[in-house]
């Protein structure tokens, strides 16, 4: 039944290869069960609730993305995207995670809507690669950022701003003593490096006595606090606009550069360079999101760890469906869940960061007019602790540029439109 369903003959794989498969990618990403608790309970979010909100969601994406895209992708709340929810979204501009989590799912819809009728390809096209470059290697600077400050290594200073923290405290110990175990355990090609490191931290902070030892496993904690709590009517707000642009943008860039890195390695494109049924794993995605929505999580999207499976054999959408039922049985590990400190996933953030950082190899440096714009959203977002912000300069530079430049020809219509409606955000102050 496996067999026909997925066509795993066809595809040249069999139902142990695509458990070992889903197995890897579990691993490899399941780190964020720790860390998405850690960041959006800062938002004022139930803990426990957004740990069973995480599971049920990346569980939701995985067996809708490979039972109907039939591909080994697996799917779980987006880091940056949940950094951008806290740290932006409520904690700087003020609105309420329920507002916050209305704009999650409007942003979703909308994906939905593009996806059906087919304008996500149109809109990529447009947008110019240096934007997306940079905004790719900001949220991986601004993710460095709250690693950072959850560790303590960086803190404020009223002189400077930001300042160096005790580098002799327990946290920054322990949080640096994490990056260096992740960098280490992956350069020697261990499966889910992340996820170990997490938790060697958090055993040496409960044998430290620093964090109260509460068990293994039990049952769920209730989702109650979070579940169909999104506020629809606080996410028609004006001012959210650019909240619901920025989790659709990122997403929208996110999910097809997973899409096509993972096809690319599992060789799944065809004869002229596409991914067959790409429409059914855009709707998987975007239909994760707003399932996540209702529960009480960030944005649900693809995770480029889904490379690790696709490297250990998977090729159909059983590898999907396995580790989907794993993040089902990994709501048992509530307990474990909820003893990891923040400066044990501190590490984690940052060496995320690095592999994102890696974008800026692909940029023109020799190109002033190209590589500015992609400096400019690098270093707006962390300065001005908002991905939004860095991703509206970034699109107001570029047309900036360019036309100062003489070069206006090269700038899209749409981006024309968006430095317009930016420049204009940042005039009345929405």
């Amino acid at each position: 039944m496996l067999d026909k369903y997925f066509k795993l003959q066809q595809k040249g794989t069999n139902v142990r290869q695509e458990v070992v498969a889903g197995i890897t990618t579990f691993l490899t990403m399941a780190y964020i069960i720790f860390v998405n608790p850690s960041i959006l309970s800062e938002a004022g979010m139930d803990y426990g609730a957004v740990f069973v909100a995480t599971c049920l969601a990346a569980a939701i994406g995985c067996f809708i993305m490979g039972l109907w895209a039939n591909y080994p992708i697996a799917l779980a709340p987006g880091m940056g995207l949940n950094a951008f929810f806290t740290y932006t979204v409520v904690l700087s501009e003020g609105y309420s995670w329920e507002s916050a989590l209305g704009a999650v799912f409007f942003s979703g819809c909308i994906f939905v809507l593009l996806s059906l009728f087919k304008v996500r390809e149109w809109i990529i096209n447009s947008i110019p690669g240096p934007l997306k470059i940079g905004i790719a290697a900001g949220i991986g600077l601004f993710l460095a950022l709250v690693g950072l400050k959850n560790a303590g290594i960086i803190v404020d200073n009223p002189a400077t701003l930001v300042g160096l923290g005790d580098m002799g405290s327990l946290p920054v110990l322990l949080g640096t003593l994490g990056f260096f175990l992740i960098i280490g355990l992956a350069a020697r090609g261990m499966r889910g490096a992340v996820m170990i490191g997490i938790l060697i931290i958090t055993a040496l902070a409960v044998i430290l006595g620093d964090v109260e030892y509460q068990g293994l496993v039990s049952t769920p904690p209730s989702i109650l606090p979070t579940f169909m709590q999104l506020d629809i009517a606080g996410a028609f707000n004006i001012g959210m606009l650019s909240v619901i642009f920025a989790f659709l943008f990122v997403d929208l860039f996110d999910t097809s550069g997973t899409l096509i890195a993972v096809a690319q390695r599992g060789k799944m494109l065809d004869e002229q360079g596409r991914l067959p049924r790409l429409g059914r794993a855009l709707l998987a995605d975007s239909t994760a999101s707003i399932a996540g929505s209702l529960l009480g999580t960030s944005t649900t999207t693809s995770y480029v760890e889904s490379t690790a499976g696709v490297a250990a054999g998977g090729r159909t959408g059983l590898t999907a469906v396995v580790t989907g039922l794993l993040f089902i049985a990994a709501l048992l590990f509530s307990p474990l869940a909820g003893m990891v400190p923040a400066y044990a996933t501190a590490g984690a953030l940052v060496y995320v960061a690095v592999l994102m950082m890696g974008q800026l190899s692909h940029l023109h440096w020799d190109d002033i007019t190209e590589a500015v714009p992609a400096v400019v959203v690098l270093v707006m977002m962390p300065f001005s602790f908002s991905i939004a912000n860095g991703i509206a300069f970034g699109f107001i530079s570029f047309v900036a540029v360019k036309v100062l430049a003489g070069r206006h020809k090269e700038v899209s219509p749409v981006v024309w439109g968006l430095g317009a409606l930016f420049v204009l955000k940042f005039a009345v102050g929405i």
